[in-house]
């Protein structure tokens, strides 16, 4: 290749460390290599990218990605960055990026062996891939691997009905959704495991749940993806298997060739799988990178949260009042009715910085509802007992009245603090989660 030897570096030692043993990839210009860490004495994996006849800035700029990509992340089923460094000698010229070595064998190398896998065993595969998934998608910004395949998916210590452990490896074809911004985006992937809008150039968090569901597909039927028969673009497998129909609908649903019609996260497709009966809560789809304008989500949270609040704590704390001697319907509606207005205020902020922060556009629904009722339960329980507390303390009340009588300081705090304060914390746990429904609508189509 254009005078570089790039063919033979069995014993070559790279940056006076790494030494060469064995390759375990090769691409134009371009090879991946088993080498030994002198300093460590680990095995680790190098990738070469070599200025040959074929280079091009495109892989240039690929591979700096993949190296920047990895630096960022950390997780026990993605290869660890190690190092990286330039290579300038008089026989190779280019760059290298050193990895964590995994000493497993892919789904490919499973498939070309004649091995099969049980429908069981392929939904714990699509589990552990969906959480690997999760992962990269809720990265700031979103990490989209655009590379899918059996190829790229290790299993190590299978035995048994156990697929073992998981891995995704090779982030040479990585793209991040801030990087497709107003920019011409490469088309990378592979043929039968990539989407139809990921021709096009656009990549977004659900072409890889198709380069998932398509990957699972070969793995049942034994058959490339690109070789079974497709009608509309929707990959026909069922005819080759013995799914159950709820899986089958599953796969069917990962695979849809319409991005608006497939899962918009990876929480729903593993929320789904789990729970198949679940999918009829997604049939109406989320669009893809709407958002509901942050003015918009402000004002509705903290006036609906404000307003409600005021409302829902005031008439509670009246009736509540009607029962304790002291206080009243009057005095207890009052001192609810400030009460509603400072914690539905405060609620209010907190439901549109958090949603703005994590949820915005919203991709997991009851996600987003269970994190946001939760917040407002406990904060707002603990925002009560606090205020009642320091209510009894600042004047003479049941407490003082009879300070030998353990038994009766304990029904009192109940009483007086603990059930108006969890009164407080649900009401206004309600109002979150309808506030959260009124964003999960707002977000729809």
């Amino acid at each position: 290749m254009s005078g570089q030897n790039i063919g033979d570096l069995s014993q070559e030692i790279l940056a006076d460390r790494y030494q060469c043993d064995r390759r375990l990839g090769k691409q134009a210009g371009r090879q991946t290599l088993l080498a030994r860490d002198l300093k460590t004495q680990q095995q680790v994996v190098v990738k070469l990218l070599s200025f040959s006849s074929d280079f091009n800035w495109e892989d240039l700029k690929l591979f700096q990605r993949e190296v920047e990509t990895l630096k960022s992340l950390s997780h026990p089923a993605i290869p660890q960055y190690l190092d990286s460094f330039e290579i300038d000698t008089p026989s190779r010229k280019g760059f290298a990026l050193v990895q964590t070595y995994i000493e497993a064998k892919s789904l490919q190398e499973y498939l070309s062996d004649g091995r099969t896998f049980s429908e069981s065993e392929v939904k714990q595969l699509a589990t552990a891939l969906l959480d690997i998934l999760a992962y990269l998608h809720q990265r700031q910004p979103p990490v989209i691997h655009r590379d899918i395949k059996p190829s790229n998916i290790l299993l190590k210590n299978r035995s048994g009905n156990s697929v073992g452990e998981v891995y995704l490896v090779d982030f040479g074809a990585v793209q991040t959704l801030a990087t497709q911004q107003g920019k011409t985006v490469t088309v990378v992937g592979t043929y039968g495991y990539m989407p139809p809008e990921q021709f096009g150039g656009r990549a977004v968090p659900a072409s890889d749940l198709y380069g998932l569901g398509a990957t699972l597909i070969g793995l049942i039927t034994k058959q490339h993806p690109a070789d079974l028969p497709q009608k509309d673009l929707q990959i026909e497998f069922e005819q080759f298997t013995q799914l159950s129909p709820a899986f089958t609908n599953w796969l069917k649903w990962m695979t849809h060739p319409s991005l608006e019609r497939r899962p918009a996260s990876a929480q729903i497709a593993k929320e789904v799988l789990e729970k198949p009966q679940e999918i009829n809560k997604y049939s109406q789809t989320l669009r893809q990178g709407k958002t509901v304008s942050t003015f918009s989500l402000f004002w509705n949270a903290i006036g609906d949260s404000t307003l409600r609040g005021a409302l829902s704590v005031g008439v509670c704390a009246a009736i509540y009042g009607t029962f304790l001697p002291g206080i009243g319907t009057i005095v207890g509606g009052c001192v609810g009715l400030s009460l509603g207005t400072v914690l539905g205020l405060g609620n209010g902020i907190i439901v549109g910085i958090v949603t703005s922060l994590w949820f915005f556009p919203l991709t997991n629904p009851k996600l987003h509802r269970q994190v946001l009722t939760a917040i407002s339960i406990v904060l707002c329980t603990l925002t009560g007992i606090f205020f009642f507390v320091f209510e009894t303390l600042t004047k003479e009340g049941p407490f003082y009245d009879y300070p030998g009588q353990y038994y009766y300081i304990v029904d009192d705090f109940f009483i007086s603090l603990l059930a108006p304060s969890l009164i407080v914390g649900l009401s206004m746990g309600a109002i979150t989660d309808s506030i959260a429904r009124w964003y999960q609508k707002a977000s729809r189509q």
